[in-house]
């Protein structure tokens, strides 16, 4: 059993769209950011970071006491090494896929919650950071519209690891100022992310953790969000 501290963001619909994909059975706790619970003592001991998702594994390989990680890419990983699947065992597919998820954990996640951040959750318009995160997210798109000229998914022909961490990002482009017909092998790739079964599964756990998915932020959450400090972790 897994237990998935999760909160519906693009970090968190990565690791639901993997446990989705491969049937493992898992729990969901519900980590509301909105209201701190990121900052509470039994979570900081799982992720100490202050961030989900995070997961607690209760039967890893090999036995022993549960194993519990933060941080979504190797969330990803630890789940793709224990079941086997959607990271490709042989040297190249697998160099491929890390590589593109480390892409997307160091590039397109971080830029595109800048973006985020700037264009709609920012108390003040900014200018010179809406254009900034607005030209970033436009080259990420045009990086990845690239990339799938020739293959199905981001690392060759099969759906990996690496289309999870990316495709929750792509989601909200609408609000991110993009146009997905713009990039055509990316508008495609997204597509057919979105039929999978697992993804309309993943996407519908959202919705029952917090019926409020979707809805604006209210200014006391924004609070909790963009003010954290050193401070924050010694609650």
């Amino acid at each position: 059993m897994i237990d998935l501290y999760y909160w519906p963001t693009p970090n968190g619909h990565k690791v639901t769209l993997f446990l989705e994909e491969t049937g493992l059975a898992y729990a969901i706790r519900p980590v509301n950011i909105g209201k701190g619970d990121q900052f509470k003592p039994d979570f900081l001991k799982i992720a100490p970071n202050n961030r989900m998702p995070a997961i607690v594994d209760r039967e890893p390989a090999g036995g022993g006491e549960p194993l519990a990680l933060f941080e979504s890419g190797a969330i990803l990983l630890y789940l793709a090494e224990k079941t086997g699947r959607f990271l490709p065992p042989d040297l190249r597919g697998r160099a491929e896929t890390l590589q593109w998820l480390f892409w997307q954990m160091g590039g397109l996640g971080p830029m595109l919650g800048q973006n985020h951040h700037f264009t709609q959750y920012a108390p003040e318009k900014v200018p010179y950071a809406i254009d900034r995160y607005l030209n970033e997210t436009n080259r990420l798109y045009g990086v990845l519209d690239r990339r799938l000229a020739d293959r199905a998914f981001v690392a060759g022909p099969d759906y990996t690891i690496a289309d999870m961490a990316a495709y929750p990002w792509i989601v909200p482009w609408e609000k991110q100022g993009q146009d997905l017909d713009a990039h055509p092998n990316l508008k495609r790739w997204f597509e057919a992310i979105a039929k999978r079964p697992a993804t309309k599964a993943a996407y519908a756990r959202a919705a029952e953790v917090n019926p409020d998915h979707g809805k604006p932020m209210s200014d006391d959450a924004k609070k909790v969000m963009f003010g954290q400090t050193a401070s924050s972790t010694r609650r």
